[in-house]
């Protein structure tokens, strides 16, 4: 829940001027916008080629790395997120408790009446999420269909569950419908930002979601497991393989759009915090 410029092409082209010997550079020290193939073969002095070597992996190996980016983009998206939990939340948090959902789930004291708006709430939201992904307005969108993590229908039939149990479904409340609204106009325009809310939801109920669902439930509702809170296969296997994906995707954005994914976190958190706080209401 990565990226170092070479020397300036101004001096390449002084280099070329008084060709001494032939040599087949490897690709990795021409810079992507000279026109030579990976195999072509130019003119470099000896003491030249080694100076613009030295000076590219100079410059290389000083260029800060952005946290987790060592590891593929998911990593730095799960290092932002976690900084955005309270302590009592995670052992990485570093945001101060505000809000009654931002405390231990342990301290929480959940109705039923606020846990159906919740479910109510997040299943509009899954149910914009993977409706989005299914019209894929980009094409990257489509590379998580049928991913596994999909909740829509499993809250669907909570809800039914809830229903034949005697309590009366609400409709969705401001903060879903709030939430599903954004969504839809980030993913016409800001597929970077998409992907950030993509990402934090599936992930994040995932792990501490889970948790959440296990506290509820046995102060509510004696125990039961509800659909919301299973998966059909390996939990672990689908998500590496949405993981994968989302690196995959990622690979082609600059720089300043990975950080236009990254900024966009604080937004995600607090969309999913105010449908969380439902809980408690």
């Amino acid at each position: 829940m990565s990226m170092a410029s070479l020397a300036p092409i101004s001096q390449c082209h002084t280099l070329l001027r008084k060709p001494s010997s032939k040599l087949n550079l490897s690709s990795s020290f021409i810079p992507r916008d000279l026109p030579f193939s990976k195999t072509q073969s130019f003119e470099l002095p000896r003491m030249a080629s080694k100076s613009y070597i030295v000076s590219a992996s100079t410059k290389e190996m000083s260029r800060k790395r952005y946290p987790g980016e060592a590891k593929g983009f998911v990593e730095e998206m799960r290092f932002v997120a976690m900084k955005l939990h309270t302590k009592e939340q995670a052992k990485e948090g570093e945001k101060e408790v505000k809000q009654p959902e931002e405390r231990s789930v342990r301290q929480w004291e959940p109705t039923v009446d606020g846990y159906l708006k919740f479910l109510v709430d997040s299943k509009l939201v899954y149910e914009t999420l993977e409706s989005i992904v299914d019209k894929a307005a980009f094409p990257i969108y489509a590379e998580f269909k049928n991913n596994g993590l999909e909740r829509f229908e499993k809250l669907a039939n909570d809800l039914k569950w809830f229903e034949e149990q005697g309590y009366g479904i609400p409709g969705p409340s401001s903060p879903g419908v709030t939430y599903a609204e954004y969504l839809k106009q980030v993913s016409e325009n800001d597929p970077q930002a998409f992907i950030c809310h993509f990402y934090n939801t599936y992930f994040a109920h995932s792990a501490g979601g889970r948790m959440i669902g296990k506290k509820v439930a046995e102060k509510l509702l004696n125990n039961k497991e509800l659909e919301f809170y299973k998966w059909d296969g390996d939990l672990s296997q689908l998500l590496q393989h949405v993981r994968d994906k989302l690196n995959k995707v990622s690979e082609s954005w600059t720089r300043e759009e990975k950080n236009h994914c990254l900024n966009e976190t604080e937004k995600s958190f607090k969309h999913s915090g105010e449908i969380l706080r439902l809980i408690l209401s």
